[in-house]
């Protein structure tokens, strides 16, 4: 009764990864560093904010947003990225359980097997194209499900060499040509690198250019180093305003330490935007008046979101100055996920991981359970990620310990 492309889907990174450790106890205290859950206090407003709104748990929320949320959402957009009034139309933002939500069910609205899948690709019964999804890899897998559950092959992209121009140097003309969607994420999960503004453009050009839709996940934007990453909607700006063909998706879960909020919007071309909430009408719960109200505060404020930076910026320090010496070693440009190099630790990232824990006591994910291709690159397949996201002392911990594994 399950359908086959459910079963050639592996089981998900952290299935696989307590499948990996399962009955192994910890070698010292545990400390896990594994999830991507931001454990920084999220601001005292937003306990308050979803107090004074608490008449609104007894409403159906509105799919659409409210009409504060959405103001909310598209002023950010205009600050954040310095875009003309109106550039973005409130009509053009829809609230979304988080990003991956949306990442995933926008696999049904576009693709083959999805919503389109009762005329064919074009419409009309026939295939205007080969159901190719642009991706990187290593990926975050919502993009390969939405792939594979709705009828198209994953097109993985090895982004360690390519970041920048966010792919486009590898790909082939014929790829573009038959690919319907393209997934870039920047900064990058796991890496923490940055896409260009002129790498957004040419990306931007080259998906309109082949009716492609370019889906920007932007979910770690405002976690970064040194440098505000480029966004999509710059390159949309400096080519005229035109949001065709591309669609931005953001959160609060990083951005705020909101995960559990479950806050996101999507964002972009009128005409998808419509259609997604068309789709939504039907099988999504909605955003809950509350944590609408909840989240135009959040979005509207930015102390928070600089406090949160200068945190993160603490633990890149912490990091350098324990693991810096290390060969390999690269500060991210953006996120919170060091890729770290595991080289000379055993013969997997696997049986790194599963050593570690034994040893050390620390959880991190091994860099094969975010591989979507069978040409990955081979300095990418013996990285761990590690979400520094443990409190500054702990982290520190886990950080020593993990520096003090001796090669294998």
């Amino acid at each position: 009764m399950i359908p086959d492309p459910l079963a050639q889907l592996p089981d998900y990174p952290f299935a696989r990864l307590r499948t990996l450790l399962g009955d192994t106890p910890p070698g010292k205290p545990p400390v896990d560093l594994s999830l991507g859950e931001p454990q920084h206090a999220p601001p005292a407003f937003l306990t308050e904010v979803l107090d004074r709104n608490a008449d609104g748990w007894r409403a159906y929320p509105p799919v659409a947003g409210t009409p504060e949320w959405k103001a909310a959402v598209c002023g950010w957009l205009a600050r954040r990225y310095d875009l003309p009034e109106g550039m973005v139309d409130p009509a053009a933002v829809l609230p979304a359980s988080g990003t991956r939500e949306a990442l995933f069910a926008l696999g049904q609205l576009l693709l083959p097997a999805g919503l389109a899948g009762t005329g064919g690709a074009d419409g009309t019964g026939g295939t205007a194209r080969a159901p190719l999804v642009i991706m990187p890899d290593p990926a975050y897998l919502p993009y390969l499900g939405a792939a594979v559950l709705n009828g198209a092959t994953p097109w993985p992209v090895p982004w360690s060499r390519t970041a920048a121009t966010g792919g486009f140097p590898s790909l082939p003309d014929t790829v573009w040509e038959q690919a319907r969607m393209a997934y870039i994420c920047s900064p990058s999960n796991p890496q923490g690198t940055l896409v260009s503004r002129e790498g957004w453009r040419r990306l931007v050009e080259k998906a309109r250019a082949t009716d492609t839709i370019l889906i920007a996940d932007e979910c770690y934007s405002e976690i970064y180093d040194r440098e505000a990453p480029a966004g999509v909607l710059e390159a949309v700006r400096d080519l005229g305003g035109s949001l065709k063909n591309v669609l931005v998706l953001n959160s609060l879960s990083k951005r705020s330490n909101a995960a559990g909020l479950r806050s996101g919007f999507i964002a972009g071309d009128p005409d998808l935007v419509a259609a997604f909430a068309r789709m939504r009408a039907y099988g999504a719960a909605g955003m809950p008046r509350p944590v609408q109200a909840a989240s135009a505060a959040l979005w509207n404020d930015e102390t928070h979101v600089e406090e949160n930076r200068a945190l993160y910026r603490r633990k890149f320090d912490l990091a350098e100055k324990i693991l810096g010496h290390r060969p390999g070693f690269r500060r991210p440009e953006g996120g919170f996920f060091l890729w770290f190099d595991a080289t000379g630790l055993g013969p997997s990232s696997e049986a790194v991981a599963l050593r570690l824990w034994a040893e050390q006591g620390v959880k991190v994910l091994p860099a094969q359970y975010m591989m979507v291709g069978s040409d990955s690159l081979p300095e990418d397949r013996m990285r761990l990620r590690i979400a520094l996201v443990a409190t500054e002392d702990r982290l520190g911990e886990a950080l020593e310990r993990l520096n003090s594994l001796q090669p294998a």
